[in-house]
């Protein structure tokens, strides 16, 4: 298996997945394992396909209205001022979202998250130990549970 996001997967069938969050109908909610943009929230896709019409249509309009709730939860959980969406592919061509909570004056000019340096962003010091993260997750995951 070389597709990250089935592994990823496989590590929350297998409760070993420390950012694992909620599993819905169409995919999974996971933190990002970086929290330069606190929130940073994926949610991945049950299906192994690579582009959204790859999805069967009820399958599809599923996904979407999850996707759309995880943002209103994430925007809720970590008061974000703004949600950006990206549905990129190019590194990790398994269909998933990446959902970053905005703010003002999160990024050193105001733009969007890519501007911010991939060493910045992902440097250690962003990476949450187990007892910060659990809060967030738990965070998230009541949000959640009263949306859904």
């Amino acid at each position: 298996m070389n597709c990250l996001i089935c592994k990823r997967i496989e590590q929350i069938k297998k409760n070993q997945n420390r950012y694992f969050v909620k599993e819905l109908k169409t995919g999974y909610v996971v933190l990002g394992d970086s929290q330069y943009f606190k929130g940073y929230t994926l949610f991945l896709c049950k299906q192994h396909v690579t582009e959204l019409f790859d999805l069967e249509e009820n399958f599809r309009k599923t996904f979407m209205e999850e996707m759309t709730m995880v943002a209103k939860a994430v925007k809720i959980a970590f008061n974000a001022e703004k949600m950006n969406y990206e549905c990129l592919g190019n590194g990790d061509s398994h269909l998933h979202w990446h959902l970053f909570p905005r703010r003002s004056q999160d990024t050193p000019i105001p733009g969007p998250v890519w501007w911010v340096p991939y060493e910045e962003m992902n440097h250690v010091r962003n990476k949450l130990e187990d007892e910060a993260l659990a809060i967030e997750i738990k965070k998230l995951q009541d949000v959640l549970n009263e949306l859904l």
